[in-house]
């Protein structure tokens, strides 16, 4: 079983009217990380003030970058047959499968939520953001809100949460996410 660690920065905060501006896909066996792919995404619209001071990531970082409909196959090639993981998981999911679409692929995957993973295998804790989250359990983020940093600590933390799932958590919740 492989696993597609996603994180991807984006010019809002739903898929509707927002595009992405920066994606990062860690490919990992369950075991260790297996092919690493990040690119900044031109998404042909502007990028917020306030977005470019959360990510860093400027409209002229983005201008000579390639589209997300020029990435589109390799990223489709990168997540399929693969499960699809990410901290807030509907967030990446609903951005890619827009994005995609809007490249003429239909494109669906099982997904998991390491938001909803943590809350289960590392209970009690009073934040699950990933910057506390990782704080709280020594895991480090370089580069926070840029896409291959945060998808590096969410990988982390997922081994994290693989080794330390003694209920089969991850597993119930893979049968569920098969069921819809």
């Amino acid at each position: 079983m492989e696993y597609a660690i996603v994180d991807i920065e984006t010019t809002g905060s739903f898929a509707g009217g927002n595009n992405i501006t920066e994606i990062a896909i860690i490919i990992h066996d369950g075991k260790q990380v297996i092919q690493e792919f990040q690119t900044l995404v031109n998404p042909e619209s502007f990028i917020p003030f306030h977005i470019q001071t959360l990510t860093g990531i400027t409209n002229e970082m983005v201008e000579d970058a390639p589209t997300f409909k020029q990435i589109a196959a390799q990223v489709l090639h990168l997540l399929d047959k693969r499960i699809f993981v990410a901290h807030n998981v509907n967030f990446d999911y609903s951005f890619i499968v827009e994005e995609l679409k809007a490249a003429g692929y239909a494109w669906k995957a099982q997904k998991l939520c390491t938001v909803r993973l943590s809350r289960k295998i590392i209970p009690n804790l009073a934040s699950y953001s990933l910057g506390k989250l990782c704080l709280n359990i020594g895991i480090p983020i370089f580069d926070r809100h840029r896409a291959m940093g945060d998808a590096k600590a969410t990988a982390i933390l997922f081994e994290k949460l693989l080794q330390e799932d003694q209920d089969q958590i991850i597993e119930s919740a893979l049968k569920k996410s098969r069921e819809q």
